[in-house]
């Protein structure tokens, strides 16, 4: 047993506290060890997003966080492995191993996604302590943590997180919390630093709230838990996501990578256990890792359950409680006293006891209620000779139920008979003196009566306890030894067998026989003086006129006087008279008994009864009182075994109940008509009416009387050599068998090798004609049919040239068949040896004689472009099935298959069956017509080239399969994305820098590669090329070419502007030196260079200091671009501050002019140039470096 610990509810326990409270553990409260609940886990964490699970993905770092390499790759489609597989980020990489170089791995998330969750998911609810992730990347701008109880059916937050509460959790209090379950936004967790090694803690109990009640329902809503989830809101950037110009996307530096997450927490278990053990998972595998918090508790204190959230069974005396200072009280056993093995709690129960006990037995045994099986069930009481736990304590009341309450109830639990009114006597069973008439539907009292003495008489009974008072005993005159009963009861002295309270009826078994029992059948009697007597069926014989029978008599019971009755059918009907009379029965009580019997002809014959009348009651009577005093007592029904259906009989005549087609009193022989008694009874005769002369059989076999030529059991068929049925005719076989069809007269198992309907003809391999009464001789083809060497059906004798031919099976020929069809094979000089089917799949040609060897059978000459020794393969150059007949030429494509399997004049080489062309490196697809994905130029000298697409300037290394274009990123191009693409410039290993050149003015390519300097088409002009040259009509992009006077025109205000330029290059500024006297000269110099001033720009003095400045308005600004031309002579620098009209600078720029002393147009241009590159290639610095050329 571990020693018992909580950090939650016993935050200042010392080691030495933690022993005592270990040794205190079966009866206080104790909790298991804290762990991390991660470890062992692996298989139930998840995120919703990781790098590189569906291939390679780049991403790289904040520039000043690493000193060289700023890219790296993710790919996360196998598990991380520190020297395979280093560049895998899966969740698992997560979990807390103690690896000293533990930081070489981390979970990391696609680029640029802000929404992301990890979650994990526990088998069983776990107690949570605290969370703790630590990681590799900035934090979250906003995260929050949420928890559920029920696996992820519902989910509630435990804290938002954010850098700015309000802007990312307006409806969050950002406020300190007020109690401890209030949801509050932290912000302490967001902040930019650290960018790595940043932690976010999260305690499930803050500790500057006081828990008084640990197992309260706030408190436990806040600690347990079966799922915990992370989600990830909003990626913390620098603000470079929104920047136009980029060689790379920004955001490709921003995800979320996570160096650990600790989950710390323990098994769950309400204060009952100290120690956990592997949870048998509805879920999922046992797990068994080491380190790993366990979820089923081992509990203590009779609790059970996973946590052990209630009482074991068979303790619910007590309720369940969590664990507490005394646990004696908790689930305490059941006292069921040995009767029941389940109970419930019932509250009613406890506090109706004062919380003493408050545990029901289920489903008493022993005849055991109450509660606790304490007391015996009605008409029950408690042994006192034996104990409560005793099962066979609870004895039957001995209470007449007729005199005792509720029909025969007595006390619990000591046996006392509870009487009715007036009812006496310790089994309350007799009236108290003065009353009689005890009845069971009396149930108030008995009837009060007063009378003299009465002495029982003789011949009556039941003084005392009849509603008659005496009554007489009434014996069975024939089935009483005398008409003398017992005074209690009435019962009479029986005969043997006989049983009722008169004697009156046979006891179960037995019958009592009629008048005509002692039957004696004619067939069995003997005749006399030796005249003829004939059987003719069961029960029946024929006895002519003036013959006599002998029957003898052997089995009377007893001397008296016997009446003799003849049963027999004349075969000439005539009226007979009744024969039998009884004038004396010996025995009968009285002379009205005899008259009785004689006036309702009571002598129980059936020659008096029709068959559908029964004999009267009263002679129903008096014949069983006559059988029982004839035969003393009823006789055993002896039914037989097999032949009944069980051992009763009838009362009267004991007539068994047979089986089918069963007859006689006993059930022992077989009805007439059937045959074969046995178990199932008798099975009919079914004799066939065509073929027998009697419906009768023999009753033992079951044999029928046949007519002549008819045979079976039910003559039901014709002798052997005899058929058509019922009109048997001779079988005609000429005399080569005696048997033939019974329906068709085809002759059977003909001799001397003949065969056909009559035994007309030889059996194959023989030859002869049987009708002509010539033998079957065989035929030698070439030997003996059955001798191994017989290769013909049949065989033919030509009776002018005394020779035979023999007709020879599939795949033989010659005159005696002894040689092979062309085709087929064989060695038929060897024993046992055929001529087989050359096993040439259908690919030769039957006819010819050289298609096969015709020993081996080894295929010669295959057809339908097949070889092999039996055709079973397509010939090289050909594919298919060969025993389908189906061999196609291959169509490889020669550029993409392997030179060495295309032969010049023949086809290329593929595989037999499927077709597939063996493809060049590089190449694909069945007939290898295709380059494979990174593959370009089927067609090239050696087939398909690598595209060989730059791995940083693509999006991948497939390019198209003509032309072997990569899929180049926006500002690369070539055809293997190694150039800085359209409409850029620059160096590509560097950076390729977008023109912005306008692409409907421009040609093709739009930009100097070089310098970025557009390229416009005729017509076009400006820096973007995306205004109209002079000559043009202005209206871009179709600047249509003007009148050729507009050329003209253009050219002369060209000459005026240069001579302008050039005049206002000789007129002298002002200076510092001018006298006063010279201001009227000093005003026209100013005038003049007014006038000369351009629309294009404005110098405006604004000091005197570090020469000259001034401000430049250009028409056309573009962002971070010069535009604007500036003409200056004689100034060494100039200072300007650069104003844009739509866009706004972060901080001044500071450029350096180089002086122009040349102002023809050619060096204006070139000066602007230069100008521009230096713009675009960012050589002005942020940070108000002053640059000079």
């Amino acid at each position: 047993m571990g020693f018992c610990s909580s950090p939650v509810f016993l935050p200042g326990t010392q080691l030495q506290d933690l022993q005592d409270l270990q040794d205190q553990c079966p009866t206080g409260s104790c909790n298991p060890q804290l762990g991390d609940l991660m470890v062992g886990r692996a298989a139930q964490l998840s995120a919703s997003s990781t790098c590189g699970l569906g291939g390679p993905q780049n991403y790289c770092i904040i520039g000043y966080l690493e000193e060289e390499q700023k890219c790296f790759t993710c790919d996360s489609r196998l598990p991380y492995n520190r020297y395979s597989n280093p560049n895998s980020h899966h969740i698992e990489n997560v979990i807390t191993t103690f690896d000293p170089e533990r930081k070489m791995k981390w979970w990391q998330s696609e680029n640029g996604v802000h929404h992301v969750s990890i979650r994990l998911d526990l088998e069983a609810v776990f107690q949570f302590s605290h969370l703790v992730l630590t990681f590799k990347s900035f934090r979250p701008a906003a995260m929050l943590v949420e928890r559920s109880k029920d696996f992820g059916q519902s989910w509630k937050v435990f804290r938002f997180f954010a850098e700015d509460c309000s802007l990312n959790f307006p409806s969050v209090s950002n406020q300190p919390a007020n109690s401890i379950d209030d949801v509050i936004c932290d912000s302490r967790y967001s902040g930019s630093q650290p960018s790595t090694d940043g932690e976010v803690v999260l305690k499930a109990l803050d500790p500057i709230f006081e828990i008084e009640n640990p197992y309260a329902p706030n408190i436990q809503d806040l600690i347990t838990l079966t799922n915990i989830r992370i989600n990830f809101t909003r990626l913390f950037t620098l603000g470079d996501t929104l920047l136009g110009r980029r060689r790379r996307n920004a955001q490709d530096k921003y995800y979320y990578a996570l160096y650990n997450m600790v989950v710390r927490g323990s098994c769950f278990c309400n204060g009952h256990a100290s120690q956990c053990t592997p949870v048998d998972r509805r879920r999922g595998d046992v797990f068994t890792q080491t380190g790993m918090v366990h979820g089923r508790c081992v509990c203590w204190h009779n609790t059970a359950g996973e946590n052990c959230e209630r009482c074991q069974d068979f303790h619910h005396d007590s309720p369940w409680r969590p664990g507490g200072e005394n646990t004696v009280d908790i689930c305490r056993s059941c006292n069921c006293h040995g009767h029941s093995v389940s109970c419930h709690f019932d509250a009613a129960r406890f506090e109706a006891t004062g919380g003493v006990s408050g545990g029901v037995c289920d489903d008493c045994r022993h005849d055991r209620t109450g509660p606790q099986c304490e007391r015996c069930r009605p008409f029950l009481y408690q042994d006192p000779q034996r104990a409560v736990e005793d099962p066979h304590a609870c004895i039957p009341c001995d209470c007449d139920p007729a005199g005792s309450q509720g029909g025969g109830l007595c006390d619990a639990l000591s046996g006392r008979c509870v009487c009715k009114e007036n009812v006496d006597g310790q089994r309350c069973d007799r009236c108290k003196q003065g009353f009689f008439n005890l009845r069971q539907d009396n149930p108030k009292r008995e009837i009060a009566v007063m009378f003299p003495s009465v002495f029982w008489q003789e011949g009556f009974w039941g003084l005392g306890n009849s509603a008659f008072r005496c009554s007489p005993c009434d014996c069975d005159i024939g089935g009483a030894h005398s008409n003398r009963c017992s005074p209690e009861d009435g019962q009479c002295h029986c005969l043997p067998n006989m049983v009722g309270r008169r004697c009156s009826d046979p006891a179960p078994g037995h019958f009592l026989p009629p008048l005509d029992y002692f039957l004696y059948e004619a067939e069995l009697a003997s005749p006399l003086h030796g005249g003829p007597v004939t059987w003719t069926g069961l029960g029946l014989v024929r006895v002519l006129e003036g013959v006599g029978l002998r029957f003898t008599v052997d089995n009377l019971p007893s001397s008296m006087d016997y009446q003799l009755v003849i049963r027999y059918e004349p075969e000439v009907r005539k009226t007979v008279s009744d024969l039998i009379y009884i004038e004396f029965v010996q025995d009968f009580c009285s002379q009205s008994d005899l008259d009785a019997f004689r006036s309702f002809r009571c002598i129980g014959l059936a020659a008096e009864l029709n068959p559908q009348e029964s004999l009267p009651d009263v002679c129903e009577g008096l014949v069983k009182s006559m059988s029982a005093r004839i035969h003393n007592g009823a006789a055993p029904c002896r039914c037989n075994v097999a032949g009944s259906l069980g051992p009763f009989c009838s009362e009267l005549g004991g007539l068994c109940e047979c089986k089918p087609n069963v007859i006689g009193r006993c059930c022992d022989t077989c009805a007439p008509l059937t045959f074969g008694f046995g178990p199932a009874g008798c099975k009919p005769c079914e004799c066939d009416p065509s073929g027998s002369v009697s419906e009768l059989c023999d009753q033992i076999r079951g044999q029928c009387a046949c007519r002549s030529d008819v045979t079976g059991r039910r003559c039901d068929r014709c002798q052997m050599g005899f058929w058509s049925f019922p009109f048997c005719r001779a079988c005609e076989c000429n005399g080569l068998s005696e048997e033939c069809d019974e329906e068709t007269g085809e002759c059977l198992n003909c001799r001397e090798h003949a065969t056909g309907p009559n035994c007309d003809r030889c059996m194959d391999g023989y030859y002869g004609d049987p009708v002509s009464r010539q033998p079957c001789q065989p035929c030698l083809c070439p030997d003996v049919q059955n001798s191994g060497r017989f290769f013909a059906t049949s065989c033919q004798h030509n009776p002018q040239s005394l020779s035979m031919a023999c007709n020879c099976r599939e795949g033989h020929t010659g005159l005696r068949c002894d040689r092979c069809s062309p085709g087929f094979y064989g060695n038929l000089a060897l024993p046992g040896a055929s001529c087989e089917e050359c096993p040439c799949n259908n690919n030769i040609e039957l006819g010819d004689r050289n298609a096969c060897d015709g020993l081996t059978g080894e295929c010669l000459r295959c057809l339908h472009n097949t070889f092999g020794p039996r055709c079973q393969d397509c010939k090289p150059g050909y594919y298919g099935n060969a025993l389908d007949q189906d061999c196609k030429e291959c169509s490889c494509d020669r550029r993409g298959t392997e030179v060495t399997q295309c032969p010049l004049g023949s086809p290329c080489f593929c595989d037999s069956r499927t077709g597939q062309c063996p493809c060049r490196t590089g190449v694909e697809g069945v007939l290898c017509d295709e380059c494979e994905d990174g593959y370009w130029n089927l067609g090239g000298v050696s087939g398909c080239q690598p595209c060989s697409c730059d791995p940083v300037n693509s999006f991948s290394n497939i390019c198209n399969k003509v032309t072997g274009q990569c899929p180049c990123r926006s500002e690369f191009g070539g055809r293997q994305c190694d150039e800085c693409g359209e409409n850029h410039f620059g160096n590509p290993d560097l950076q390729c820098i977008s023109c912005d050149c306008n692409m409907e003015g421009t040609e093709r390519p739009s930009c100097d590669p070089e310098t970025g300097e557009c390229i416009c088409r005729i017509g076009v002009t400006g820096i973007f090329c995306d205004e109209c040259a002079p000559g043009y009509d202005s209206t871009f992009p179709a600047c249509r070419q003007c009148h050729p006077c507009t050329a003209l025109w253009t050219e002369d205000v060209t000459d005026v502007q240069r001579a302008a330029l050039m005049m206002r290059t000789f007129i002298p500024h002002h200076s510092d030196n001018l006298w006063p006297g010279n201001s009227r000269r000093r005003q026209g110099m100013l005038e003049m260079h007014s006038k000369l001033d351009t629309s294009f720009i404005k110098l405006i003095p604004l000091g005197q200091s570090n020469g000259l400045q001034g401000q430049i308005e250009a028409r056309a600004f573009r962002q971070l671009s010069l535009s604007a031309l500036l003409y200056i002579s004689k100034v060494q620098h100039a200072t300007l501050a650069i104003h844009s009209p739509g866009a706004a600078l972060p901080s001044p720029l500071h450029l350096c002019l180089l002086p122009m002393p040349c102002l023809d147009h050619a060096h204006l241009h070139k000066t602007y140039n230069l100008i521009t590159r230096l713009n675009t290639a960012r050589c002005f610095s942020k940070r108000r470096t002053r640059l000079s050329i």
